[in-house]
């Protein structure tokens, strides 16, 4: 079974690789998929993005990366998935996702989600966090790879 796990992924965070791993283990593939939300500024372009989740990913041999920009139901089934993977850390977090849910549902009725809750140490974390933490100088390297924090310092950087 094949299942896509979409995101912004700017940065991918240890949160973000606790469900990718997680879902390698209940999937025979787990495609991580960096969608483009035209209502959002990244701080790193696609190619980035895709880079440094590759390098992450990189001991999970049924994990591939990609990026996709449109509705995630048409890229599931572009790539024949039948699951779609989403992260929990909080009740805010449920009610989107749920909603997000059921309009996927209307939309494929084939495809279903399935919802993996944050381990409890990643339950505060989200890219936005780590973003805000990295513009004031604060110390970043327990939430991201060390080669995401990287990128984000050189960002960040007082010149």
């Amino acid at each position: 079974m094949i299942a896509i796990y979409p995101g912004s992924f700017d940065p991918i965070t240890f949160g973000h690789l606790d469900i990718i791993t997680r879902g390698s283990r209940l999937f025979e593939k787990v495609i991580v998929v960096v969608s483009l939300n035209p209502n959002k500024t990244p701080l790193f372009n696609a190619e980035k993005r895709i880079q440094q989740i590759r390098d992450a990913v990189s001991p999970l041999e049924n994990v591939e990366v990609d990026c996709f920009n449109g509705l995630t139901v048409t890229y599931a089934r572009m790539r024949k998935a039948q699951v779609l993977l989403r992260g929990l850390r909080v009740l805010s977090d449920f009610e989107k996702e749920l909603q997000m849910a059921h309009t996927n549902k209307t939309l494929a009725d084939d495809l279903e989600t399935v919802f993996l809750a944050t381990s409890t140490e990643y339950s505060f974390l989200s890219s936005s966090l780590v973003k805000e933490i990295a513009q004031f100088d604060g110390a970043i390297d327990h939430l991201v790879p060390p080669h995401v924090a990287r990128d984000i310092d050189r960002c960040y950087a007082k010149t």
